[in-house]
């Protein structure tokens, strides 16, 4: 793999926060997991130690560095621990920024220190029964009541769930004259109206909370509106690209335990007397693989560097979106193949990374979406084109 290139800042703040993965989260994930739920505790011990959000400002308890490659360290070392139901990136780095990006210094000052804290954990609704990517289908709606606004609607899949104390809720403000009129709302924990329903049980990703919500009648105050009740759609696409940036970093980071899981496994395995690693079939795969692994890696990093400058684009976000879910896929899938019966054991770290793997050509937005995006950047002269023509 080419050179990195990280800070000895930054390779510092990667050795503390591997001691603390192994102190504080590691230990307990397997009880998470059968548990359907991480502890609130891992919030407020990550948050006491200054590694649950770390771009916000000092005054407001982070470290005042905006530079992502913190946050792609924390990704890739809670990978390497298996702890990625703990989705402290989404708390973090997905949703956190809606506050500072569109919030009023207000909404701000009263809700960020307790995020980096740990104290008010986040959580983002969007995705309906009827509208997942495509957000015009959206159904939930916010109207104007004068001095609140009435929210109803129905989410569903959403992550943090259960245990969200704040949930940023996306809903439509003026469905009958402007279907494209959307606002983001901030929907507190103990709210007349809101309601969760049961921990959704999933494929993989088991210690990852997530539920439906409901919102029935719920009265929010103007002051938790984020920004303009009207351009919540516009908001949602500026994140868009951190979101895909977000799950490349992870993707990757899973093909690598993936692989160094698998080749440590083949190096020992015997067959015919031999290790399996000395099969010429065995040494193919892996060095595919290996090469996949790496070349996506230099594409994230650089992606890394372009969001951190100002320069990702949605499309490139796209392209590291689908190609890290897809090597993330391949990987797993030969991972499993590899260890051959003891693959689908799920006492073996392959089985369930192979099951926790399969979401990410999902969330985020699939890889179809992704190819529909991308595919309109390589043919955007022909559409404008052909539009002129008409």
């Amino acid at each position: 793999m080419l050179p990195r290139n990280f800070t000895e800042e930054q390779l510092m703040f990667r050795d503390a926060y591997r001691k603390f993965l192994e102190r504080e989260i590691a230990p307990h994930v397997e009880r998470w997991r059968e548990q359907g739920i991480v502890d609130r505790e891992a919030y407020l011990k990550a948050g006491e130690q200054g590694f649950l959000m770390v771009w916000p400002e000092e005054k407001y308890g982070g470290m005042g560095d905006a530079d992502f490659r913190f946050e792609q360290i924390i990704i890739e070392e809670t990978a390497n621990v298996y702890a990625g139901d703990w989705t402290n990136t989404l708390h973090s780095r997905l949703v956190g920024p809606y506050l500072t990006r569109f919030g009023s210094e207000e909404q701000v000052s009263r809700f960020l220190p307790k995020c980096v804290s740990g104290e008010c954990i986040l959580a983002v609704a969007m995705t309906e029964p009827d509208a997942g990517s495509d957000l015009a289908g959206m159904r939930a709606t916010a109207k104007d009541m004068g001095d609140h606004w009435l929210l109803n609607g129905t989410k569903t899949y959403i992550s943090n769930g259960i245990n969200a104390d704040l949930v940023v809720v996306a809903a439509k403000t003026d469905p009958e004259n402007n279907p494209h009129a959307m606002g983001l709302f901030l929907v507190e924990r103990g709210m007349d109206g809101f309601e969760r329903g049961r921990n959704l049980n999933k494929m993989g990703m088991k210690a990852q909370d997530t539920a439906e919500l409901f919102f029935n009648n719920v009265k929010v105050p103007k002051a938790n509106v984020l920004g303009d009740p009207a351009k919540g759609f516009i908001y949602l696409m500026q994140g868009l690209a951190e979101e895909r940036l977000i799950g490349a970093c992870g993707f990757i980071a899973g093909a690598q335990k993936a692989f160094e899981v698998t080749r440590d496994f083949v190096m020992e395995r015997k067959v015919f007397g031999k290790p399996l690693s000395y099969m010429q079939n065995t040494q193919f795969r892996m060095a595919a693989l290996r090469t996949e692994i790496d070349v996506a890696q230099a594409h994230v990093d650089a992606c890394v560097a372009a969001f951190n400058s100002g320069k990702l684009t949605s499309e490139e976000a796209a392209k590291a979106k689908l190609f890290t879910s897809e090597v993330l896929g391949r990987m797993v899938d030969e991972g499993v193949q590899l260890h051959g019966g003891a693959g689908y054991m799920d006492e073996y770290p392959i089985s369930r990374m192979y099951t926790d793997a399969r979401i990410t050509r999902i969330f985020a937005g699939t890889s179809e979406v992704m190819k529909l995006i991308i595919g309109r950047d390589v043919f955007s002269d022909g559409f404008t084109a052909y539009i002129d023509r008409q």
